[in-house]
């Protein structure tokens, strides 16, 4: 195999799934007003909670909105990545997926692929909620939107391969429903998206070490440092193990002669 057919094997895949991105317009429309309705609604409930004026000076306005930005970035990338395992249990119960593993290119390097393919579509979701947020008045700085970039693939990728991770374990599209119900929610409530560390410690004793140990929250932190041009290593060390825990378990278990697919007669 020559390098022109990973390379077509890697723009086919990444290609197939950018249109498929294009054409479900329902799909951008909502990955788009979820975070946004957090953004504005909850950030709107919290503010009144406190006290705080709506009015100016904006500094004290924004302020709980600068904090849970990246956390909503972060929303967008995993319910981004829990659709992209969507689209595989979809594709495998369809045929295509099948008929791409069978291909001479190894197992891990095409399901690397439809990671790559999903993690482009967040990166788009995810830059025009930033414009948007920008024009909110939500404004990091300009180095933020270079330094997130990288930040946001190894995120995706680890929140990607968490979803494949997932698909290979659904046997039925009907099953993704309490999949998503019990991985999803429990994976963003309890981290530090909304709420930071020292918060969450005043409120509870076992909560803070569920979502410091949480890999989402890594993620979160990662992607939160990044968008103010700056580097947190121990969020990155953590995000990129997790990335190939779960990378790893899920080649593991699109084997059919070894994972869940053999013991599900797929």
């Amino acid at each position: 195999m020559s390098i022109m057919h990973y390379w077509r094997a890697l723009w086919g895949i990444v290609g197939r799934e950018l249109w498929r991105f294009i054409q479900q317009r329902e799909r951008f429309i909502s990955a788009l007003v979820r975070p946004l309705v957090w953004l504005f609604v909850f950030a709107a409930g919290f503010r009144a909670a406190l006290g705080i004026a709506i009015s100016p000076p904006y500094e004290t306005y924004i302020l709980y909105e600068v904090y849970i930005t990246p956390g909503l970035v972060g929303m967008i990338q995993l319910f981004n990545g829990m659709q992209s395992s969507l689209s595989m249990v979809y594709d495998r119960e369809m045929g295509s997926m099948r008929i791409l593993l069978v291909s001479p290119l190894p197992r891990g390097f095409l399901l690397l692929c439809k990671l790559f393919a999903g993690v482009a579509v967040s990166i788009i979701q995810v830059y025009i909620f930033l414009f948007v947020a920008w024009c909110y008045e939500i404004e990091p700085p300009w180095q933020g939107y270079l330094w997130v970039a990288p930040a946001l693939i190894l995120s995706g990728l680890m929140l990607g391969a968490l979803g494949l991770l997932l698909s290979s374990f659904i046997k039925q599209l009907e099953n993704f429903a309490g999949v998503m119900n019990f991985v999803i929610f429990p994976m963003f409530f309890m981290s530090t998206a909304l709420y930071p560390l020292w918060k969450l410690q005043e409120s509870s004793t076992w909560l803070p070490i569920l979502a410091q140990y949480n890999p989402f929250s890594q993620a979160v932190e990662f992607i939160r440092f990044a968008l103010y041009a700056q580097f947190n290593q121990s969020a990155f060390l953590f995000t990129l193990c997790a990335f190939i825990v779960f990378m790893t378990a899920a080649v593991f278990g699109y084997n059919p002669s070894k994972g869940m697919m053999k013991r599900k007669g797929g």
